[in-house]
């Protein structure tokens, strides 16, 4: 028997290994283009740097809305898979693409009203009409993003993860030299400053819509004449369950952007050489921690497969893989980060930095593996809500930790501590523990869930446990 245990868990971490590399890959991908989507923007002009920081945000919390509550089709397909069903799966994969193509539609729509959020940001005229000229274009891309959201989340929750790894990379690579010539009028492109980082982004998804359609099985299509044979009500029902579902994914997604930025602004709080600091500590963090990203999904896969083939009793397990796995990630990553984290920072503009600046940053480097840690466990629980179908949960999780409590408490903290940017490791240690509290709490749920067989994905009852 112990060997047994021993040969499945090694069975398992090959397994977690398998699903989650490439899209850890994908991830880093990602994070490479976002960079020299900034680079590009900083070396072009100062007021494109000005500009680039709202306007990105702002589309990035919108964008995040529509592609999380897509995203939700994943756990559908790999519940199908787990069933046994790949007509099913296929057909799942199709409703997850009409979700996608309502909210794209409702995107663009929104555009005008994208256009006209940077009049109430204060700045100068023409800083404005530059966010303006991003914004516009951002929900173009954003359009997109949420179809190839839609597409990915069928190859991810049949396990076919290694597809959206290559066409994510072949998109990425189009965009780097597309965002590097719309921008700075390379290769026989025009210049195009803000608007070209727009253009080069969407380049970028361009090629990897074309890219998953190539890759699509051939009873992909035959989903949509399924679903549009049950008749209106039943599409209406269908449709409408799967946004509930989703939405709230969305939604933690977007809330977790604002929450981060709002961490930002109140490092300000404790005066300019902290603000400074901290936004160097913050692009290592997020560096560090994007790899956890594409583990949680991985789980996310798993579990959801387990839980379509009636095996809740797997989940803790692969749980326990993922976090073993993310958990010597992120030792590793915390020695670097504690022994040497003036080289680590270099890259993200420590280089010719005050040396107060300097200090702090290495300071705030040094407790930045508390949040790593914490947000493993978050990341994790977070996904495994997703594929029982109680993110709504985690939704609700979010707004009162992060808005009702951790927001609030960090607001007095810099309050008291005003100018002093000493307490700027402290800040983050505050904001890591209310991200440990969303990961107990996440856990906890999760274990009530697989006590009692919880599938809430297709319907709003418990399913009974069987005997």
């Amino acid at each position: 028997m112990t060997q047994r245990a021993r040969l499945l868990d090694l069975a398992t971490v090959r397994e977690v290994v398998r699903v989650s590399v490439p899209l850890m890959f994908g991830m880093v991908g990602n994070l490479i283009l976002m960079l020299v989507d900034r680079i590009c923007l900083a070396r072009y002009s100062e007021d494109a740097l000005k500009a680039s920081g709202p306007a990105v945000f702002t589309a990035t919390t919108v964008v995040m809305v529509t592609t999380g509550a897509v995203g939700i089709t994943r756990s559908y397909v790999a519940q199908a898979h787990g069933r046994g069903d790949e007509r099913d799966a296929m057909d799942e994969g199709a409703n997850g693409f009409v979700v996608g193509v309502l909210l794209s539609v409702l995107l663009l729509l929104s555009t005008p009203l994208l256009m006209w959020v940077p009049t109430l940001s204060g700045q100068p005229e023409h800083i404005q009409e530059l966010e303006a000229q991003f914004l516009g274009l951002s929900t173009l891309y954003g359009s997109v993003m949420t179809l190839n959201m839609a597409l990915s989340s069928y190859f991810n929750g049949m396990g076919r993860t290694r597809v959206p790894m290559a066409v994510g990379i072949a998109g990425q690579i189009v965009g780097v030299v597309m965002t590097v010539g719309l921008v700075f009028g390379r290769f026989g492109l025009p210049e195009l400053g803000m608007r070209g980082s727009a253009l080069g982004t969407l380049s970028a998804v361009s090629v990897m819509f074309v890219g998953y359609a190539v890759f699509l099985p051939k009873g992909y299509a035959a989903g949509f004449g399924r679903l549009w044979r049950k008749g209106g009500r039943q599409i209406a029902d269908v449709l409408w369950l799967r946004l509930r579902r989703g939405a709230p994914a969305g939604g933690s997604l977007s809330l977790e952007e604002l929450g981060q930025t709002a961490f930002v602004w109140l490092a300000g709080v404790l005066g300019s050489v902290a603000l400074a600091a901290n936004n160097v500590a913050l692009s290592l963090n997020y560096a560090a921690v994007i790899p956890l990203i594409g583990l949680g999904m991985g789980c996310n896969i798993l579990c959801g497969k387990a839980v379509g083939a009636g095996l809740h009793h797997n989940i803790p397990h692969i749980m326990r893989v993922t976090l073993t796995i993310s958990g010597a990630y992120v030792a590793v990553v915390a020695v670097f980060q504690i022994a040497t984290p003036t080289l680590l920072l270099s890259p993200f503009g420590l280089d010719g930095a005050d040396s107060a600046v300097t200090s702090h940053a290495v300071d705030a480097s040094r407790v930045l593996w508390t949040y790593s840690l914490a947000f493993m466990f978050s990341m994790v629980g977070s996904a495994v809500l997703e594929c029982l179908g109680l993110a709504r949960f985690g939704f609700v999780a979010r707004i009162v930790l992060m808005w009702c409590l951790c927001v609030p408490t960090i607001i007095a903290f810099v309050l008291l501590n005003r100018d002093d940017p000493d307490m700027l490791p402290v800040m983050w240690v505050i904001f890591s523990a209310f991200e440990a509290v969303m990961a107990a709490v996440c856990l906890w749920r999760i274990k009530r869930a697989v006590s009692n067989q919880e599938n809430r994905l297709h319907t709003t009852e418990k399913v009974q446990q069987t005997a």
